[in-house]
């Protein structure tokens, strides 16, 4: 069974930990000092937050599988889907070990489709995922080794 992936950069990973915790009603499954992850069954989601993106909001989006059948499945339509589709293979992202493609989608967000293979006791330094983001010119990834800073502004500011 697949499950939804939603990604969002956050500034601070405490009050937000705080905050989806509360809108969750559950704690994280996995905590670090610089990511969480809440692996929900209702809806069924792999809802995770970092300071690693590039700007606070969402950062990517995805469909993660639980085999490499329904991997082989969600690969085959996101050559139908057509776009550049960027096999990023076995990589270390996220504290866990997983083979992924990404794509994005008409309105420029990207998309990752993933298996997740094992956990793993670093974050990742964000090579492959910034390799597959820079061929997709999105760039300082969830993956990235540091997050970049951008001013922060009014969507409606005159």
């Amino acid at each position: 069974m697949k499950r939804l992936h939603v990604h969002v950069s956050v500034e601070d990973i405490t009050h937000s930990i705080g905050f989806y915790s509360a809108l969750f009603a559950t704690q994280p499954t996995v905590v670090k000092s610089d990511y969480a992850k809440w692996m929900l069954e209702d809806p069924r989601v792999n809802f995770a937050i970092s300071t690693r993106g590039r700007e606070p909001g969402l950062d990517h989006l995805g469909i993660q599988v639980e085999n490499t059948d329904e991997l082989s499945e969600v690969y085959a339509r996101l050559r139908e889907a057509g776009g550049n589709v960027v096999e990023q293979g076995e990589t270390t992202c996220c504290y866990a070990k997983s083979e992924k493609s990404w794509i994005n989608d008409p309105a420029g967000i990207a998309w990752e489709t993933f298996h997740t293979t094992g956990d793993s006791t670093i974050y990742g330094d964000g090579t492959g995922e910034n390799g597959a983001r820079i061929a997709n010119e999105k760039v300082n990834a969830c993956c990235a080794p540091e997050a970049t800073q951008k001013q922060a502004t009014a969507c409606c500011n005159t």
